[in-house]
């Protein structure tokens, strides 16, 4: 067992050593993908920095500086902590000296160790800071001196040989395996390659932190009141990442976004282990959104962004999560915990202690996670032929989420290269040179006959004195002489397909200062000038004041002539007073400014003052020197200028003026000059005399109060010092010790208390007010109301049917306040409850309460009322019973007349009452005469009555009367006196409105038609169908008095005809003719015919049906079936013409087609079917190119719509109505009586879209006749004429 466990052991172990090897390497080189890119290129890209600051540790109060130098002198350089820029200031000194940048955190504390970068262009460098106490007990060789910077990465050299890294990756790495692709590293710069060298860096899910830069700054703007911080989570835990914005000048929500690197939306990710909320505070108006992530992955790792946008504005931020694996506490695996390191790789560091054994495993134990990340074979194949910036755009294509695990397996895949068909030898990655110097650009052709041309930053170059062109055999060169700022670009030269890149790098000659700043001192107000010199003319240079550059200002002014410059400061202050520097590509310069104040003696000090109220204060001094400003204080508080405080600077005075001093003006007021610690101090004090404000009162004040109430009377006072106060009511002094009447005191009024008022309180009241600045006295007058006595019993003096008149007293005593008016209440004698009758106050001293019931006895009682309340009511009334006669009758008509008697009718009175109705009394009177006789010696319960016994011939005026208990009613009687002879009435038929024209009916419906007419005596009714009698058996007719009524149960076609009314009295009559027409459904259509078959089209053919249902047919609908499924299809519905064209049809079905015809009633129960059906051809389709003569639109005219007999009513407008058809379009004369009608204001004629309308305005029956309408165009004429009657309206 022993010997089996060792082999075991050994086996294992070094099984373990190769792969922990191969893993520490593969950690420790490839960490982001620009390092990526140069494992995976044949030579390194050129880097934007010379010199990379190294992870520093130092000990906590010492200092820590940071080194990087660039290749160009002019690169801009920031610094960042925590992902956010550095501001130079005390913590932090931040200096620049040509190519060398430096970053030096002062007093370092916990608080400063964090992560640090170092940006310029699209490069970044990162690196730490740890701090670590100062205990003494570490060793020297654990510490770094701060002031030792750390040892610099080596330069990329201009020359095509790969960098020192990559030569040092490559040693380490075995013989046999390829070089391996790299994992982020913070001490590595990121630098894209050529064709995106203007795009975003973004590596694997780390976003650059100049993306946010590149975008619109038109649509930038700071969003985020609070963003969210990078953070570290174990596995399987959860962490929350908030974002604030604040939307008080937002007019509608944000939107928000959140990203996993680059491209990614977490949006589409949201679920179980991902969740976004939102939420808003009314109060703050912040929105607040918030990324959850629950029971965290390993994977989860890498950059997040959080976007935010609101119409054109837009802000964006970046965090990082960290996902560290938990301890777990788990078996102890031993094969495990006897692991050797990995062994050193060179060029590393923190590898000293390689190839020892590591016991570690012994305590801890992680879980072996299996990261299926490997993709499709064939996105690798992509991956191992493309270059290293297209990895993204093809993890992007493909949907790859993992481009760091896939990148880790694609470094197991050997690279083939692939050799370029159409170069030897491409161009170098990078090229460098001295400007002013020329450079040679060399590629060797593998085709030399191949077309080759070259372009800079995308722009063909063509040959001149700048650029010229050269080739020996297979060489192909490309010289640019005098290399300026401006050649400092990408180039690219391509033959046919293929393409190679570079980029030159134009260094400049450092500038350097020839004449050093000098330390300058001046005073305050006086001009400065601070000058150097440098070693070449138009020199660019800049200007720094205890490190925070200058620009030019109204404060700073910048003047060079040469190689001189100057820094003036026009008007120096206290504040102008610093370190001041000038910084060159080459060097340096710094001088101390040093402005001092001047000296100052105070000429005139401030003096107390004391100052009534309301006039002006001035306080003034005066400096030795002139222009010195200075600022005013009341009681240590700044005093700024206002219409009441003035303050005023004339020379060497200074002078403060209180315009209409008050009281608050009162306190101590101080000069302080400003720059210096002088300070002039004075006291103000103010007095006033005593008032009394009585503004709310009138001159002779009254005060008002109702008997046993409280009055409290308070008047403002003012005085300074406070004055004193005495109330008195005639000689006697009222007393603060008083009990019901007593007088109180404070600082800004005085008040006197009355408890409970009586009349004896009436009277007048005097106050006085001392101090020893005045005095001033006021004087008031009390008044003590109270509520009125009651009025004496009401009179009622008329009663009616639901209303009466009363009448009563005014109180004896008003309450010492006038009397506003009175309520007058009621009720039933039977009753306890008083209503309201009046809702405002009756002024006068009678009423005429109404809505009363009759036959109900009544009581009333008055209030009087003034402006203190209301008095006890007075005693009620006697009581009464109201009662009133009906209303007179209703609608009375004469019924009927002979030679010897009138018969009247009437309807009952609207309004009969409590006392009801005994019956009617009738009169009558002959005309001429006064005397009115009662017809009836009784009275009639009945509503018609017949007064016998008239002389015949007279003319007679009747009245009818309503009585009851209450007695008779007003008479009604008839507006006309009534002829005492019977009248003989002309036959009159009344048509209704819709049998004027033709009456249709369907065919089994009734047919119920009731015509009215009038006629003396009763008329004798006629019907004839088509000049016969009618058929009673089928038809039956009912006729009376006034009417006669035709009716049908169930109606036939047989119906159908026109129906005459004939309507006589003695040898009289009146005739009217009814035409009815009774339809149904139409039969169907005759024969359908196929016409003709082509293509997928069929025309069809076919003739109208023999039944037309007894109306018009209006259409037609056309229907198809499938000979296979006999399904049949609505092709056509409506349809007019009788031919159509079926269009279509699906080439090698055979078809079936039906017609059914259509009229008012519907579609025929029936359709015709075609006997043949037609077949579409499936193949020998050739089109038949019809031949079109062209139409001919001419047309004489013809009316398509009549005019139609009418007739009018007059004093009613009348039309006539057709419609014409023609072309051209024809001319419309109107005429009447065959008269053209023209320029008569009284008729009116339209035209529209062919329909031709005449408008007579209020016709009288001289307008009734013949009118004709006429059109003419030059193809003919046609006219139609009507009928129109002219009736009076009765």
């Amino acid at each position: 067992l022993s010997i089996y466990l060792s082999i075991y052991l050994s086996i294992y172990l070094s099984i373990s050593h190769s792969l922990v090897v191969f893993s520490s390497t593969s950690l420790s080189y490839f960490r982001d993908r620009s390092q990526l890119s140069k494992a995976l290129l044949p030579s390194g890209e050129v880097s934007a920095f010379t010199k990379k600051p190294k992870s520093l540790e130092v000990t906590a109060g010492s200092l820590a500086e940071f080194v990087a130098e660039v290749g160009k002198a002019d690169a801009k350089v920031k610094w960042q902590k925590d992902g956010k820029d550095i501001q130079a200031g005390e913590k932090h000194t931040i200096t620049a000296e040509g190519v060398q940048h430096k970053l030096v955190v002062n007093n370092v504390t916990k608080d400063d160790e964090a992560g640090y970068a170092v940006i310029s262009g699209t490069s970044k460098v990162k690196f730490e800071l740890k701090v670590k106490e100062e205990d003494g007990k570490g060793s020297p060789g654990d510490q770094i001196s701060p002031e030792v910077p750390a040892a610099p990465t080596p330069a990329a050299p201009a020359a095509p040989a790969a960098p020192a890294e990559q030569k040092e990756n490559v040693a380490a790495s075995s013989p046999e395996e390829p070089p391996c692709a790299q994992l982020p590293n913070d001490n590595q710069d990121e630098k894209p390659s050529d064709s995106t060298r203007k795009s975003s860096v973004w590596s694997l899910g780390e976003g650059s932190t100049e993306e946010g830069e590149k975008l619109d700054d038109s649509k930038r703007s700071t969003l985020f009141t609070e963003q969210p911080h990078s953070g570290t989570v174990t596995v399987g835990g959860d962490i929350t990442f908030v974002a604030k914005v604040e939307t008080k000048d937002l007019l509608r929500k944000p939107n928000a976004k959140w990203f996993k690197g680059k491209w990614l939306d977490l949006a589409s990710k949201a679920g179980k282990h991902l969740q976004l909320k939102e939420s808003f505070d009314r109060i703050s108006r912040i929105h607040t959104f918030e990324m959850q992530i629950i029971k965290a992955k390993e994977n989860y790792a890498g950059n997040y962004r959080c976007e935010v946008t609101w119409k054109d504005k837009f802000d964006s931020c970046s965090f990082d999560l960290e996902v560290i694996e938990a301890p777990e506490v788990q078996q102890i695996d031993i094969r495990a915990a006897f692991k050797r390191r990995a062994a050193p790789v060179s060029g590393t560091d923190g590898q000293d202690d390689a190839g020892e054994l590591d016991f570690s495993g012994l305590l801890k134990h992680r879980e072996v996670k299996d990261e299926n990340t490997e993709p499709d074979f064939d996105v690798w194949e992509l991956l191992k032929g493309a270059q290293p910036h297209e990895y993204e755009k093809i993890a992007f294509e493909h949907g790859i989420t993992d481009l760091r695990g896939l990148l880790r397996r694609l470094k197991k895949i050997k690279r083939e290269e692939k050799k370029s068909a159409a170069f030897a030898k491409v161009l170098e990655p990078g090229y460098q040179v001295e400007r002013g110097d020329k450079i040679r650009f060399v590629v060797d052709l593998a085709d030399p006959t191949v077309d080759l041309k070259w372009y800079r930053n995308g722009q063909e170059i063509r040959p001149g004195p700048k650029y010229i062109f050269e080739h020996k055999g297979t060489l192909r060169m490309l010289t640019i002489k005098n290399c300026t700022k401006a050649d400092d670009a990408a180039y690219q030269v391509s033959a046919g397909e293929e393409k190679s890149t570079t980029e030159l790098f134009v260094k400049e000659p450092p500038i350097l200062i020839t004449r050093e700043l000098e330390d300058t001192n001046g005073l305050v107000g006086e001009r400065v000038e601070l000058e150097c010199e440098v070693s070449e003319e138009n020199a660019q240079l800049k200007w720094y004041k205890n490190g925070v550059e200058l620009g030019v200002s109204s404060k700073y002014r910048f003047r060079t002539e040469g190689t001189k410059h100057w820094l003036i400061i026009p008007e120096a202050a206290k504040t102008d007073s610093g370190t001041y520097s000038v910084k060159t590509a080459g060097g340096q310069s710094t001088a101390a400014l040093k402005v001092e104040m001047r000296p100052l003696k105070i000429l005139q000090g401030l003096t107390d003052q004391v100052v009534q109220v309301g006039q002006q204060a001035v306080l003034q001094c005066e400096m030795s020197l002139a222009n010195l400003p200075g600022k005013w204080y009341k009681n240590g508080q700044v005093i700024y200028p206002t219409d009441h405080l003035k303050i005023f600077h004339r020379g060497r005075v200074h002078k403060l003026v209180v315009e209409k001093a008050a009281l608050d003006d009162d306190g101590e007021y101080t000069f302080v000059p400003e720059g210096y610690t002088v300070h002039l101090g004075a006291k103000l004090r103010m007095t006033d005399p005593p008032k009394l404000y009585l503004d709310h009162l009138t001159k002779t004040p009254e005060i008002v109060v109702v008997a046993g109430n409280k009055l409290r009377l308070d008047i403002p006072v003012t005085g300074e010092p406070m004055p004193r106060i005495v109330w008195m009511k005639g000689d006697k002094a009222i007393l603060e010790t008083g009990h019901r009447v007593r007088a109180e005191s404070f600082h800004d009024h005085a008040s006197m208390v009355i408890d409970a008022a009586e009349k004896d309180d009436c009277g007048v009241y005097k106050i006085v007010v001392q101090n020893e600045a005045g005095e001033d006295s006021a004087t008031l007058k009390i008044r003590v109301v109270d509520v009125p006595d009651p009025p004496a019993a009401p009179i009622v003096t008329e009663v009616g049917g639901d209303w009466c008149s009363m009448m009563w007293s005014p109180p004896d005593y008003d309450g010492n306040s006038p009397i506003l008016g009175y309520i007058i209440e009621r009720k039933k004698k039977q009753s306890s409850r008083w209503m309201r009758l009046n809702f405002d106050l009756c002024k006068e001293m009678t009423f005429e309460p109404k809505n009363m019931i009759e036959g109900v006895p009544y009581e009333v009682q008055v209030i009087a009322v003034n402006a203190i309340g209301l008095s006890r009511p007075s005693d009620p009334s006697k009581a009464f019973v109201p009662l009133a006669p009906t209303s007179e009758p209703t609608l009375l008509a004469c019924d009927g007349v002979t030679d010897t008697s009138v018969t009247l009718k009437w309807r009952p009175p609207e309004r009969i009452g409590a006392a009801g109705l005994d019956g009617y009394l009738i009169e009558y009177c002959l005309e001429g005469k006064d005397e009115w006789i009662v017809a009836n010696s009784e009275l009639t319960d009945k509503t018609k009555y017949t007064i016998n016994g008239l002389p015949t011939g007279e003319k007679i005026h009747v009245r009818v009367k309503a009585v009851n208990a209450a007695g008779q009613s007003l008479p009604i009687s008839m507006a006309q006196s009534i002829l005492v002879k019977e009248v003989v009435e002309l036959p009159k038929i009344r048509l209704p409105r819709q049998l004027k024209q033709t009456y249709i009916r369907k065919v089994g419906e009734s047919l119920n038609l009731m015509i009215p007419f009038q006629g003396k005596p009763r008329p004798k009714v006629s019907w004839t169908k088509d000049g016969a009698p009618l058929d009673l058996n089928t038809i039956s007719i009912r006729n009376t008095d006034t009417d006669t009524v035709i009716f049908v149960r169930k109606t036939e076609r047989r119906h159908s005809g026109n129906y005459e009314l004939r309507v006589q009295v003695e040898k009289i009559e009146d005739k009217a003719t009814i035409v009815i027409q009774v339809v149904e459904k139409p039969g169907a259509p005759f024969t359908v015919q196929i016409v003709e078959v082509w293509d997928t089209n069929v025309e069809l053919a076919w003739t109208p049906p023999k039944d037309d249902g007894n109306a018009a047919i209006t259409g037609y609908t056309i229907q198809k079936a499938d000979k296979k499924t006999m399904d049949w299809y609505t092709v056509v519905d409506h349809y007019h013409r009788t031919n159509c064209f079926i269009p279509d049809l699906i080439v090698g079905n055979e078809y079936y087609f039906r017609v059914f015809a259509e009229n008012m009633c519907g579609l025929s129960d029936e359709a015709t079917r075609t006997k043949n059906s037609a077949l579409i051809q499936k193949q020998g389709l050739s089109l038949k190119s019809p031949e079109y003569s062209d139409f001919d639109f001419k047309e004489t005219p013809k009316f398509t719509h009549p005019l139609i007999n009418t007739i009018a009513v007059s004093g009613y407008n009348a039309t006539l109505n057709c419609s014409v058809r023609g072309n051209p379009k024809p001319l419309i004369t109107w005429m009447k009586n065959r008269m053209v009608i023209e320029n008569n204001p009284r008729y009116r004629m339209f035209a529209n879209q062919g329909v031709c309308t005449l408008e007579i305005r209020k016709p009288s029956p001289y307008d009734g006749g013949l009118y004709t309408c006429k059109a003419i165009n030059p193809l003919g004429e046609d006219e139609v004429e009507c009928k129109m009657e002219v009736k009076v309206a009765q």
